[in-house]
């Protein structure tokens, strides 16, 4: 079978030319549409489901949160296994589901089973489904620098600015914020007084949630003018809050600062981020949505950047911390040196072993042909180019071009045997 290949191929010459550079024309084209990235996503096809129950301990939210989702989640068809971890007021639960199955498909499925079990979950806890990201997706670190404004000023430029310009970008599924402080109204009760006044925590609530809220009227015609009646109550400050009537005492309201006091702070926070010991940092991360182009995505933030930026505060700067798409840079450079590094040396050698350049360039042209055909191979397997499948093609050149070294030498013997017959044929006639 293979002698006649090779002997079809020898004389169809023309055929073969045609249909080798229709391999490498679109080798070319799939390597364009290949995606980049430097770490080999090995990450499994998983749907995270994230509940917060704040206050309450592992146990209670294994009982009244992590095990009813488990158990309603695990009958979605085509999953392999539910996990589950319960931690101080939070539960995760991953749903892997089988390879080969859609992740949107996926997320629909675990959302139509967290709808039907949510009368089952203690009143007020809302399941959320996680990012579709995977666990390499951190493309992109930064911190914002700012020497005239404080961590609580920059986490609000962060969260209220800068995180919904970045989310707006194609293939970015969430910008996780980090650092500084979490501005809120903190109302600190005291025990003393409520006994005093004979309050409970859940009335001081009930007070401040009615009295921070808007409501709408009817609307109504004056003068052949149409009006519409609004009232705005919103609670904009401290003084309004520890203005709050809780209670009437023998005719005396009591206000929630008789019994409290109120101040701005920033919310309790378990850890902080510093940047190389130089202090805290408030900055964000990327996070790239499943079966994007890194490098893409990391380009296309960075242009984002450039034109949020403009509305940033005076003085208030993006500083890049962590960018992937250097190391994705150093991986191509790294390949592209390594083939042309490999095409040189294989050209020497077989020029000093044959000396014959036509050889060395029938034995050259396989390599980039073989390399855009294994693009071709990446793609329909939906593998993308990373560090794992550039090196394993780099590696592979030898054994691409060993076989064209051991037929060009069999085929240089064989000609040099037959010439030296027909030399000796040649000889035998003249004598």
């Amino acid at each position: 079978m293979v002698h006649k290949l090779i002997e079809w191929s020898l004389r169809n010459r023309f055929i073969v030319l045609v249909l080798s550079s229709g391999l490498f024309i679109w080798g070319a084209i799939s390597v364009r549409d290949n995606p980049i990235d430097a770490i080999p996503d090995l990450s499994e096809n998983q749907v995270i489901v994230f509940t917060e129950w704040m206050g309450r301990g592992p146990q209670l939210i294994e009982d009244q949160i992590t095990y009813p989702l488990v158990t309603n989640l695990q009958g979605i068809p085509r999953v392999k296994y539910v996990r589950a971890n319960s931690m101080f007021g939070m539960s995760f639960v991953y749903v892997i589901f089988e390879d080969d199955v859609d992740l949107y498909w996926a997320r629909e499925r675990v959302l139509e089973r967290i709808s039907t079990s949510a009368q089952s979950l203690p009143q007020g806890v809302s399941p959320q489904l996680g990012p579709e990201g995977t666990g390499v997706g951190h493309v992109l670190w930064y911190t914002l620098e700012a020497p005239d404004l404080d961590l609580g000023e920059l986490r609000a430029i962060q969260d209220w600015y800068i995180k919904f310009g970045l989310q707006n970008v194609p293939g970015v599924s969430e910008i996780a914020s980090f650092g500084g402080f979490q501005k809120q109204y903190q109302i600190t009760v005291n025990p003393n007084k409520l006994l005093y006044y004979d309050l409970t925590v859940n009335t001081i609530i009930a007070a401040v949630r009615a009295n921070n809220n808007e409501s709408g009227g009817r609307k109504f015609e004056l003068s052949d003018i149409g009006y519409v009646i609004n009232t705005s109550g919103y609670l904009q400050s401290t003084q309004e809050i520890e203005d709050i009537p809780v209670k009437t005492q023998n005719g005396i309201a009591v206000r929630v600062a008789d019994v409290a006091t109120v101040q701005m702070a920033g919310e309790t926070r378990l850890g902080i981020f510093d940047l190389n010991g130089e202090g805290e940092r408030v900055g964000g991360i990327v996070v790239m949505r499943y079966g994007e182009n890194a490098a893409q995505v990391i380009e296309r933030v960075k242009l984002k950047m450039e034109e949020v930026a403009r509305g940033l505060p005076p003085g208030v700067k993006f500083n890049i911390i962590y960018d992937r798409g250097e190391l994705i840079q150093e991986s191509i450079d790294s390949i592209r040196n390594t083939l042309i590094e490999e095409m040189i040396v294989v050209s020497i050698i077989v020029i000093i072993f044959l000396f014959h350049w036509r050889s060395a360039l029938s034995i050259i042209i396989q390599i980039p042909i073989t390399i855009a055909t294994s693009f071709i191979l990446l793609n329909a397997f939906d593998i993308s180019s990373n560090i794992m499948s550039l090196t394993g093609i780099a590696l592979a050149i030898g054994v691409i071009v060993d076989n064209g070294i051991i037929m060009s030498e069999n085929a240089y013997k064989h000609l040099a045997e037959r010439y030296a017959l027909w030399e000796q044929q040649q000889k035998n006639n003249d004598v």
